[in-house]
């Protein structure tokens, strides 16, 4: 939270030493414990000159103060490295702030992170000094080795990635691939805001692999061409999970390759495709970008907002950002957006247009046409109305993506009392500047949130140090995001719910039904050991199969339920597969499994009708007739209608019954006496087909 003003670093130097002693005792070690992907995004300077740097890897944490298993890969501006292995130790105190040491060949990196209560952390590097070193964030997440093959990549993504060139050109890029497990990626399509210019990326190759089995490491290249030039990417990424990997570009840093980390996320397509009905409500969106100024100056930008969809093509966003090192906001902008079937979103307010890779229904990844490069994600909003009281508990904040290397990088927990009419925050911090990190800073706010004129939006005085201004927007009772008005170096503030109340636990997770036929849904209900408090309460779910079934991020509580329910939506299947749907809350976790089976087939149609002997005399001889299924019929046998045109001369029954598993059955035609020859018409019929022959009725 010291991203509202850089300055009040300067009141917090002297209390470095007891905070850094407070914030390492090692008392809650046992909450990092498992396997993690990381992913971090920052600028390394050194003086007046600086450079983006990134990095993903993965570790293993024993829950007791030790690394294992590390495996990193750098890029920078000269280079980076690939696939390093490192150690590192770990301590986290009492309040979930923690610090870790990565130990990389002959040197080593010092992060400061912050504990959230689905057992993931938010973090920052944590030791430039001088004015020098690396200042950035990122996250850590908890993994699925299960997935660390290329197979269990499968299915439809959207993916987004953001940075600069050798000479800080911001530039982004964002789209979406289908994937068939074995390496290709098809159905292609994306953009790229190429230095402030976007154009159409045409595909001409992308495919990926997992070429680390053990680790998650995997890597995905890029052939494609944009405004008629032909170019090419090479990634390399870590598995989180089948439905998301942490993704950062490998190329060399040039003026033709900016550096890009991003993420490819699983995008659950809605039957029928995307259309403008899949935006409709409340959006919470938050970007950061570098702003060109009047002066010539370049500097970080960052901006919160809530966009309102129709479902019919039609939006308004209010919008607050800090541009320029300075604020500016809008109300109720009205705007037009058009969804293509593979989740390519247009968007147009005023003259500001945004393109924007549905990842499920409100859910986005988007950036801007113009030169700031403005580039972040769009959530949707939870249903309700936001108030103080809705922000309330501990929160783990941290502040997202730097674009400059004046930015000041924090995390930190917080606890918000939800108080009316002003609430009240306190907590402690660790800071991450180019002038040397500051450890266990104390901070101290008021805020107010209000559901009107703009649902969720609020403001956030800081009354610690020299003071500072915030906007911000409730994405759910478990999120929110923020920006500062007066700090010359923005960045997105992240906050989102550390710890549940002890009071209340998961108890359980069903599934209604347990059996579904591929692309039919199921619904799960998630229930509490007590009512939600007085913020609500969000579980995060999760599917180990996101190609057979799918389920939202997480689920909320409203404030006083015990229970809540969502959607589980599934894909066609060749064979009958159990899939384990879990939930986690609070350090608990309860799973339920889903068994998706193949589609029955089709009912067999009424493939002929035949008529042995199809002429014959009337009253002294009858014909055999004969009706052929598609197919066996199944389980009770399948009743086929009969008819005559001519029922006084050829008589059928009303209906022959085809038994279970044969594809005939047959049936007699009498007939009757007649003074001259003349014929009937014998018809048959099921499932809406009719097949006929005629007889020949003789004198």
């Amino acid at each position: 939270m010291r991203k509202l003003n850089a300055l009040l670093i300067v009141c917090f130097a002297a209390v470095l030493a007891s905070s850094v002693r407070a914030q390492t005792s090692g008392v809650n070690n046992a909450e990092l414990n498992g396997n993690y992907a990381f992913t971090f995004t920052g600028i390394r300077g050194t003086g007046s000159i600086s450079s983006v740097f990134a990095a993903v890897g993965r570790f293993t944490a024993d829950g007791a103060g030790n690394l294992t298993n590390g495996e990193l890969d750098t890029n920078t501006v000269g280079g980076g490295a690939a696939a390093q292995s490192f150690t590192g130790i770990y301590s986290i105190g009492a309040d979930g702030r923690g610090v870790m040491t990565f130990n990389i060949g002959g040197g080593s990196a010092k992060l400061a992170f912050a504990m959230m209560a689905n057992g993931n952390a938010q973090f920052i590097e944590f030791d430039a000094s001088g004015g020098s070193g690396t200042i950035g964030s990122g996250t850590m997440e908890k993994v699925d080795t299960t997935a660390f093959s290329t197979s269990r990549i499968t299915g439809d993504y959207a993916f987004g990635a953001a940075g600069f060139d050798n000479v800080n050109n911001r530039a982004a890029i964002a789209g979406r691939f289908t994937s068939n497990g074995t390496g290709t990626l098809t159905n292609a399509a994306g953009d790229v805001n190429a230095y402030g210019t976007d154009y159409s990326m045409t595909f001409t190759a992308a495919n990926y692999t997992v070429s680390n089995t053990a680790t998650g490491r995997g890597t995905m290249h890029l052939a494609f061409t944009f405004g008629g030039t032909p170019d090419t990417m090479n990634f390399v990424f870590y598995v989180v999970n089948s439905g998301k990997l942490f993704m950062m570009e490998s190329d060399g840093v040039s003026p033709a390759t900016p550096l890009l980390n991003g993420v490819f996320a699983q995008q659950q397509i809605p039957a029928g495709g995307f259309n403008n009905s899949s935006l409709n409500g409340n959006m919470v969106l938050y970007l950061t970008g570098f702003s060109v100024c009047s002066s010539g100056s370049r500097v970080p930008k960052a901006g919160v907002g809530l966009l309102t969809a129709n479902g019919s093509g039609a939006l308004s966003l209010t919008w607050d950002e800090n541009y320029c090192s300075a604020p500016n906001s809008f109300t109720s902008a009205a705007g037009r957006y058009s969804v293509a079937a593979n989740g390519r979103t247009s968007i147009t307010i005023g003259g500001n247009i945004l393109v924007a890779y549905l990842e499920s229904l409100n859910q986005a990844i988007l950036f801007d046409f113009d030169v700031n490069a403005l580039f972040g994600f769009a959530e949707p909003q939870a249903a309700g109305s936001f108030n103080n009281g809705t922000l309330k508990g501990t929160y783990a904040g941290y502040a997202t993506n730097p674009t400059g290397f004046g930015v000041t990088a924090f995390s930190g927990e917080f606890t918000a009392d939800g108080a009316s009419p002003s609430g009240n925050m306190t907590g402690s911090e660790d800071i991450g500047a180019s002038n040397g990190p500051v450890s266990g800073a104390a901070f101290k706010a008021t805020y107010s949130v209000s559901p009107s004129p703009t649902n969720g939006r609020g403001t956030m005085t800081v009354t610690s140090g020299i003071g500072g201004n915030a906007v911000i927007y409730m994405v759910s009772p478990s999120k929110f995001v923020a920006v500062s008005l007066n700090d010359p170096n923005p960045a997105v503030l992240d906050f989102e719910l550390s710890s549940a109340p002890a009071s209340v636990s998961l108890s359980s997770l069903s599934l209604n039904p347990a059996s579904v036929t591929g692309a039919n849904s199921s619904t799960g209900t998630v229930t509490l050991s007590g009512p939600a408090p007085a913020g609500g309460a969000q579980v995060a779910l999760s599917s180990n199969n996101t190609a057979v079934a799918r389920v939202p991020s997480s689920v909320t509580f409203a404030a006083g339920a015990t229970s809540a329910t969502f959607t589980v939506t599934t894909s066609a299947v060749a064979a009958s597969t159990t899939v384990s749907i879990s939930a986690a809350y609070g350090g608990a976790t309860r799973s339920a499994s889903l068994t998706v089976t193949p589609a029955p087939p089709p009912p067999p149609t009424l493939s002929s009708l035949t008529l042995s002997p199809s002429s014959i005399v009337g009253g002294l001889q009858s014909s055999t007739g004969t009706v052929t299924l598609s197919r066996p019929a199944p389980a009770g046998g399948v009743t086929v209608m009969l008819s005559s045109s001519n029922a006084t001369v050829a008589r059928v029954p009303s209906s022959v019954i085809v038994p279970a598993g044969a594809t005939t059955a047959t049936f007699t035609v009498n007939t009757s006496a007649v003074l001259v020859s003349t014929s009937a018409t014998i018809s048959a019929s099921y499932n809406g087909t009719t097949r006929a022959a005629t007889l020949a009725v003789l004198l």
